[in-house]
């Protein structure tokens, strides 16, 4: 099993960015994914959520209105697109198969800073 982040780098607030994961050994298009965070010296934070199917999406408030959650089954890759970044969305962004006790990726950084 493998989730490989990509996208992550150095934003300036207000820019955005495209983060990509890539999922290899399991059912994908069966699975519930979810994209977190860990700001440093904080608690992982739930960002957003899809249902196996895309038919459905959930976003924590602070980043409600913009960032997108989006997959893409027939390629087995989950997307958040992420726009109006600002210097709170510092963070290592993961993502996740199943839940807490699924599958996680190795995560990738994003800094917004001026």
């Amino acid at each position: 099993v493998q989730l490989q982040a990509s996208g992550g780098g150095l934003v300036q607030p207000g820019g955005s960015l495209r983060l990509t994961c890539a999922a290899s050994g399991f059912a994908f298009s069966n699975q519930y994914m979810s994209w977190l965070r860990q700001a440093p010296g904080k608690d992982l934070e739930w960002v957003a959520s899809i249902w196996s199917d895309g038919s459905y999406t959930y976003y924590a408030m602070p980043v409600k209105g913009r960032f997108t959650i989006s997959r893409d089954n027939s390629k087995n890759m989950l997307y958040l697109q992420m726009n109006d970044l600002r210097p709170e969305d510092t963070a290592v962004y993961y993502c996740n198969a199943g839940g807490s006790s699924g599958y996680w990726g190795q995560g990738t950084q994003v800094t917004v800073s001026s």
